[in-house]
């Protein structure tokens, strides 16, 4: 088990303290999380920052998660709070903002919420946006989409966008882009897998063979079946070192002298699941 992942650049920390500054000069907030993790793809200390703010959890990814589970979890998130005389209510979209599914949706949701912020102003001003969400989610990939252009850097790395920028939509409102931030220590070993399986920690900084047979052992547990078909496996043993090596056999992943090459197995199964070759899979659900 890879245990205590502790990954927390200091643009991170500085990205809570932006938060909390700008937080009262926005109307709404957008969540971006990993619909394939929607927990440990959320920064625990978000719910207490947003508060009292109407939000839209986006479910990016969704495309690449079981749907099932996307049904669920959209079930699972949406709830309306009353705060006074307030009624504070946070909405799920499921979305794919490399691709552009259900940007129109959220336009509309925004608009809808925009309307009626503008019931209780007697001036109306610009719907102000803050988009909140941690590194490798689709937070930049969502702003393109939204702005219409490449507003915000784009990767395939954590921790691209590194600062703020006020950003003006085609329908008026004004969007605040924040880097995506990260909590410094995972508490439970699984959230920090988690993010790892999905590519929101470098995999530079972790034992990729290791971290490959985790994923292998996670998905023999959860999806047998998809494992099985992808890699033609006759059954899935009791160890995930026995099916990394099946895995290995079958697609040929054997250095001289007929030794597994672990490295390259690794990385093969972390990559096939991060493009959902192996199949539609979300790793958390609701409890």
């Amino acid at each position: 088990m890879i245990d205590n992942i502790n990954w927390y650049p200091g643009h991170m920390k500085k990205t809570r303290e932006l938060i909390q500054q700008n937080l009262k000069m926005v109307d709404a907030v957008i969540e971006v999380i990993d619909a394939r993790i929607p927990v440990s793809s959320r920064n625990p200390i978000i719910d207490e920052l947003v508060k009292g703010k109407p939000r839209i959890i986006a479910l990016n990814k969704s495309d690449l998660a079981d749907d099932k589970a996307n049904k669920m979890w959209i079930k699972a998130l949406e709830v309306v709070v009353s705060e006074g005389e307030n009624i504070v209510e946070t909405r799920v979209l499921p979305m794919d903002c490399m691709s552009g599914k259900g940007v129109k949706e959220l336009f509309r949701m925004l608009e809808s919420m925009e309307d009626e912020k503008n019931k209780t102003r007697s001036m109306k001003k610009p719907y102000r946006l803050m988009v909140v969400g941690v590194p490798n989610v689709g937070k930049s990939s969502l702003i393109n989409r939204m702005t219409g252009r490449k507003s915000a850097k784009t990767g395939d790395r954590p921790g691209v966008t590194k600062g703020k920028q006020w950003l003006k939509l085609s329908n008026g409102m004004q969007l605040l882009d924040t880097p995506g931030i990260l909590w410094p220590k995972f508490e439970d070993p699984k959230a920090g897998l988690n993010l790892a399986f999905c590519g929101s920690i470098k995999d530079e900084i972790l034992d990729v063979p290791t971290l490959g047979m985790e994923l292998i052992g996670a998905l023999s547990d959860t999806y047998p079946q998809l494992l099985m078909d992808r890699y033609k496996l006759d059954e899935i043993c009791e160890t995930p070192l026995e099916n990394m090596e099946n895995i290995a056999q079958k697609r040929g992943c054997i250095l001289s002298g007929k030794r597994i090459d672990y490295e390259r197995t690794g990385k093969m199964v972390l990559d096939e699941f991060r493009a959902a070759k192996i199949g539609r899979i979300t790793l958390e659900l609701p409890e």
